[in-house]
């Protein structure tokens, strides 16, 4: 498993906006700091009334097959807790990377940026 290099976060901060979470990816995510995303979001649903996550990767570079795998499992656990997954802020290369690795993201909406993810769950909601 891959460490944190020097200077990278310990944990992926999420953030509660009402009934909806906020996670933003900024740059490289390792294995661990990943698995740990993965069981933050996953607790916090469980132990809240949450019913979207946004995932913003506006920050993010490069989407490879890894965390491809995380947003789509996240996403997928996500849904079983009854919580709508919207990734917002992809960048076109991140889009057409993803296209040519054949990576599909099942159970994820997106979103231009946060804002109209946003509006996409309110909208869901009522």
């Amino acid at each position: 498993m891959n460490q944190p290099l020097p200077g990278q976060p310990a944990h992926v901060p999420v953030l509660a906006l009402g009934d909806v979470l906020l996670v933003s990816l900024q740059g490289e995510l390792h294995d661990g700091l990943a698995e740990q995303l993965q069981q933050d979001i996953t607790h916090r649903i469980a132990g809240n009334r949450v019913t979207g996550v946004v995932i913003d990767i506006s920050g993010v570079d490069i989407v490879d097959s890894f965390l491809g795998r995380v947003l789509a499992e996240i996403a997928s656990t996500a849904g079983l807790l009854a919580a709508r997954t919207v990734l917002a802020g992809m960048r076109p290369a991140v889009a057409i990377t993803l296209v040519e690795l054949g990576l599909t993201l099942p159970g994820l909406d997106t979103a231009l940026d946060v804002d109209r993810a946003m509006e996409l769950l309110n909208q869901r909601g009522s």
